[in-house]
């Protein structure tokens, strides 16, 4: 069996506006292995949830294959998908926002259950509920609330028990801390992480926090204006980021100690818009170093150390 659980190769997802054609994902391509986890950083707007939402066909991609054990599932008709889907589960950003007011704790985990038909019996399925519960840290005593009646952590722990009762290999974590206070993000990542070595479980973790994916993730994935610029091993992209984007984005990283602090590199020029994108490098209007080149070509994601890529000209031999 291989190791790789989920091969996304070339996928584009495009948007018609009325100014053209937007650009939200184009291009793009990686791999995770199974148990492992790929963080997925970049600025707002830069394609990372829409990338998430392409890899579970919540959108459909405009172009590219997503292979999942290697069946290709962008192929796969909607009653085909929608098993499918029992083995890739989503966790949203906001967990108020994601979870249905109207139903109560035990009726939002129980009812993947039940519109799956996974378990027949209800006393069976509220088992599986509380067993649930149990998993994520929620008290039994919460199994008829209502989700506005418990605080950010409480229900970011509802969305994950409800991705965990389809018993899942790959879950998308849509930025899951970023509406949390500090200290209950700890203890999500940390319940996410021991899950992981119960379950087996591999990740895609989407995050603006860089300081978060360098811990949690095994690799990491750079997106700018829709397209990967450099991905690697999470250590070795910290301690040699390639990209002149990467490298400013880790500059901006606050640390404790000043003796370990990057020079900041400030950014400067306009934003490339993504709609009807021109033939060059996306990052070039605000690099330190764009040549003429940058602005007639587009580089392409090579290889410049094991499992080390970057999309740049500075680094072609």
């Amino acid at each position: 069996m291989s190791d790789v659980l989920l091969e996304v190769n070339h996928v584009k997802k495009y948007f018609k506006t009325p100014k053209g054609i937007l650009h939200a994902v184009d291009d793009v391509s990686f791999s995770i292995d199974r148990g492992k986890t790929l963080g997925v950083v970049g600025e707002s707007g830069c394609g990372k949830s829409t990338t998430g939402r392409v890899v579970l066909r919540l959108l459909e991609p405009t172009e590219g294959s997503i292979l999942m054990e290697g069946e290709d599932i962008s192929k796969l008709n909607e009653a085909q998908m929608r098993s499918k889907r029992k083995e890739m589960q989503m966790i949203f950003q906001d967990p108020l926002a994601s979870l249905d007011p109207r139903k109560t704790v035990g009726q939002i985990i129980e009812e993947p259950l039940k519109i799956h038909n996974i378990i027949s019996s209800s006393k069976e399925r509220q088992k599986r509920v509380l067993e649930l519960m149990e998993t994520v840290g929620l008290a039994q005593r919460y199994y008829s609330t209502y989700p506005h009646e418990l605080d950010g952590g409480r229900r970011q722990r509802i969305g994950i028990a409800r991705a965990l009762s389809m018993r899942p290999k790959f879950i998308v974590c849509d930025e899951p801390v970023s509406a949390l206070d500090v200290s209950i993000q700890a203890q999500i990542l940390n319940l996410l992480e021991d899950l992981q070595k119960q379950m087996g479980l591999t990740y895609m973790f989407i995050t603006h926090d860089l300081s978060v994916v360098h811990h949690f993730s095994d690799d990491i994935a750079v997106m700018y204006l829709g397209k990967i610029i450099e991905i690697a091993p999470s250590d070795a992209l910290f301690a040699a980021p390639t990209h002149p984007y990467t490298q400013a984005l880790l500059s901006a990283i606050p640390v404790p100690k000043l003796e370990n602090r990057r020079e900041r590199i400030i950014l400067k020029g306009e934003i490339t818009s993504p709609i009807n994108l021109p033939k060059a490098c996306r990052f070039a209007s605000r690099c330190l170093y764009a040549t003429e080149r940058c602005f007639t070509g587009e580089p392409e994601l090579r290889e410049i150390a094991p499992g080390h890529k970057v999309a740049c000209f500075l680094q072609e031999k």
